[in-house]
């Protein structure tokens, strides 16, 4: 096992990281509370289609974010979501007939069949993007303009960083 995953970083006590690494830690620990609550997700389902599970969103965003690589297809949203095919096969069924996806012909390939997003999956993936900016903006309304573009900036690398070490590592774990 790889030595850095069962051990915590020796931090010498006058790093900044002596104090940062562990508050950063802490508010991950935070976030990750707040998030599995999936108010946002809650809020748009209320708003655009009552009665759609919150599993559902998964598979929107999954859609969302791999056709821009192309076709998608049942597989790619069980591998993406780390699911049996059949679940996914069946969660997107329930979401067909729901009309929030649609199946179709591929135009690649006519034997293979595709998901794509219904008009109501539009609008709850637009409706999702709105809720989360309107939190957002919530949270820094009072923040200097500086201070936002500077917290997205490094935000966003941090979450970059975050991925790359998160995806070298997960490649090998299983399920």
């Amino acid at each position: 096992m790889n030595e850095t995953m069962t051990k915590p970083a020796e931090l010498d006590q006058d790093s900044p990281d002596a104090i940062g690494v562990p508050r950063i830690g802490r508010s991950m620990t935070r976030l990750r509370l707040m998030t599995g609550r999936r108010l946002i997700g809650r809020l748009a389902i209320e708003s655009v289609a009552p009665g759609l599970e919150l599993s559902h969103l998964d598979v929107l965003d999954a859609l969302r974010r791999t056709q821009t690589t192309g076709e998608v297809t049942v597989g790619t949203i069980a591998e993406m979501l780390r699911i049996d095919p059949s679940r996914a096969s069946r969660i997107v069924a329930d979401m067909v007939s729901r009309n929030v996806l649609r199946r179709k012909a591929s135009q690649a390939d006519a034997r293979r069949i595709i998901v794509v997003l219904t008009p109501l999956g539009q609008r709850l993936l637009s409706e999702i993007r709105a809720q989360k900016l309107s939190f957002i903006s919530e949270i820094v309304a009072d923040w200097p303009t500086k201070d936002v573009e500077d917290f997205a900036a490094l935000f966003e690398r941090f979450i970059d960083g975050y991925e790359e070490v998160f995806l070298s590592r997960d490649k090998d774990t299983p399920g």
